[in-house]
């Protein structure tokens, strides 16, 4: 005769399987750089809250500023993890958010998602950083900002640009902090793209020098 309680242990154990989860111990990673980070490094920590081990398959992230390493590649049930995430900071300011995908053999959550909020400081912000005119419109001048956001006041000590299709004057509209670009290309007769080169006082290389990109696009629905 079966017992009714070996009976219904059977059907829990049928009902919900073993399985196995890798779960971050914090729900997004906060990294948050200073100005002068090129690159920047963290660690986080995770753990399996499953009933069965995990192995780790592989680690991907679609962005090329992001790569990450496990400290080992199995982890039994109940076991914690550490990782480390390196991220190249060339080109990104503002808050960042990056991902990156962990496959592994666990049937019931084969991909396990890791979120990181990078919080790059913005010393320059350059507005609108590509000026734009559209084939055929008047080739009027228009008007780019340089707002120079540090805690201490910076200089745009010159800009420059290797096309000869576009004119540009400057001017300091607060001292050490805000400045004004006019541009306007030559003609908007042809397709062009290009870019102003503005180098600052700053001692923090990547600040240095920035680009402001100029532009005249062909109309929408025009061939």
């Amino acid at each position: 005769m079966r017992h009714p309680l070996a009976f219904l242990c059977l059907c829990a154990l049928q009902a919900y399987p073993a399985c196995a989860q890798l779960v971050s111990d914090q729900p997004v990673i906060e990294v948050k750089p200073t100005p002068e980070d090129v690159n920047i490094s963290t660690t986080f920590d995770f753990h399996n809250k499953g009933t069965q081990p995990v192995r780790v398959v592989s680690i991907e992230s679609a962005c090329s500023c992001l790569s990450a390493t496990l400290d080992k590649m199995l982890y039994q049930p109940g076991e914690k993890g550490t990782g480390k995430a390196t991220f190249k900071l060339s080109g990104l300011t503002g808050m960042q958010e990056k991902v990156l995908h962990v496959h592994t053999d666990d049937a019931t959550r084969p991909e396990w998602v890791i979120r990181f909020a990078i919080d790059v400081p913005e010393l320059i912000h350059i507005e609108p950083k590509t000026q734009q005119w559209q084939q055929g419109d008047a080739a009027s001048a228009k008007t780019t900002r340089v707002f120079l956001l540090g805690p201490t006041p910076m200089k745009i000590t010159s800009i420059t640009t290797a096309s000869d299709q576009v004119e540009f004057s400057w001017r300091e509209i607060a001292p050490g902090r805000e400045y004004e670009i006019s541009l306007k290309p030559t003609s908007t007769g042809d397709i062009l793209f290009g870019a102003l080169k503005i180098e600052t006082d700053s001692k923090i290389p990547k600040y240095a020098r920035q680009l402001a990109f100029f532009a005249v696009c062909r109309k929408p629905g025009k061939q």
